[in-house]
């Protein structure tokens, strides 16, 4: 029984590949996943409750998934922004891989795949996406949201998805009074909330 989390670096589980058909933004795709990064069978709830409450993505500029596993979000994304570049990040170099990967196999040439510290520093983003790594624990989750959301472009906003029952209350609390940026709970669904961060 592996002791992997999916926000372990590399993975120690066996990189046993597997294509799964997933719907996403309007249309049905085959992907690749793995073992050792989050949701290795295809399409998570959360993820799918953030994909059917977001708006449509700036046209372009740089986009982000913060935490992007195999790829759903970021594939979502370049799919409906294909003049923007899309920034999928992760600490995890398997799901990197996988990223590349799905983006090569649709043919998405505005992806870029990067550990954290690959990101340009003075990079702002017009958008970001994500479903945070909730599990990593609460200081670990505050310091790559302190990293992350303050990057957000003037007017800006991020779309973060969070189990109710995880703490997403009290996680929209501790962004508005520690970074200083507004947060609206924009939708409710299958236990999750969503989350609207101003930039």
């Amino acid at each position: 029984m592996s002791t992997d989390h999916y926000f372990t670096a590399q993975p120690a589980s066996d990189d046993e590949r597997r294509t799964r058909t997933v719907h996403l933004a309007g249309r049905e795709l085959e992907v690749e996943v793995a073992p050792g990064v989050f949701s290795p069978s295809g399409v998570d709830k959360g993820t799918a409750v953030l994909l059917n409450g977001v708006p449509t993505p700036p046209p372009s500029g740089n986009l982000l998934d913060l935490g992007c596993g195999w790829g759903p979000i970021t594939i979502s994304l370049a799919l409906e922004a294909p003049h923007a570049t899309v920034w999928a990040v992760d600490v995890n170099e398997r799901a990197l891989d996988l990223v590349r990967r799905n983006a090569e196999r649709l043919g998405l040439g505005n992806v870029r795949a990067a550990l954290p510290d690959e990101v340009p520093a003075d990079l702002e983003f017009d958008a970001c996406w994500s479903n945070p790594p909730i599990r990593v624990g609460k200081q670990a989750l505050h310091d790559l949201l302190t990293r992350w959301l303050p990057r957000l472009a003037d007017g800006a906003e991020a779309w973060l998805v969070v189990q109710k029952n995880l703490g997403s209350d009290s996680l929209a609390r501790w962004i508005t009074d520690t970074l200083g940026l507004q947060v609206a709970r924009e939708a409710s669904s299958k236990g999750f909330r969503i989350l609207r961060v101003a930039g």
